[in-house]
This record gives structure tokens, sequence and C-alpha cells, in this order.
């Protein structure tokens, strides 16, 4: 497994590798000795079968942004909070 690991390291570190052709990526893979199994997966593209065969789990990111409560309404003028914040940040950058 340690193999698998370092190869794909190296895919990530070398773009040649990462851009190669099939035919460069297996010759790698082969120079490599990675299991078969795994060369399989690693030219198939096959994520599943390399978390599979890795025993990891999938990373999932999550995020909310909020959205306007009301889209209906007008521009309105800031508000005295807004324009302490507004001179504030201007006297700290200058």
């Amino acid at each position: 497994m340690s193999n698998v690991i370092g190869f794909l390291e190296s895919v990530g570190k070398d773009a040649k590798l990462r851009c190669a052709a099939k035919e460069d990526l297996e010759l790698a893979l082969v120079s490599a000795q990675v299991d078969p199994e795994f060369q399989a997966a690693i030219l198939d593209g096959d994520h599943k079968s390399l978390e599979v065969f890795l025993g990891v789990k999938p990373v999932v990111c999550c995020g909310m942004a909020p959205g306007k409560e009301d889209d209906d309404e007008g521009e309105e003028s800031p508000s005295k909070e807004d324009e302490i914040t507004a001179q504030s940040a201007t006297r700290c950058a200058a």
C-alpha cells in the first residue's frame, strides 16, 4: 500500500506525470511496483475503488452563504453603524 501512496504523491508533485498519457502512466506504475489492482483503478480513474482498496472515506465539505432577507426592497442608505465601520476601516488603512 505504501507504494500506492508514494506513487500518488509523486503524481501530485510532478506535472508531467499528472498530465501523462495512459501508456506513460502505466510504465510509471510498473516501475513504482504498484499492485495490479491499484494500477487498474488508477489508470481507469476509479476513485471509488481506490477509496475501498485504501480503506479511506471520501472528504465532504459543505458551506452555506446567507442570502438577502428581502430582494424586493429598494436600495437603502447605509445605517450609522455602517458609516462608522467604513470610516474606521479607512482610517486604519491610511
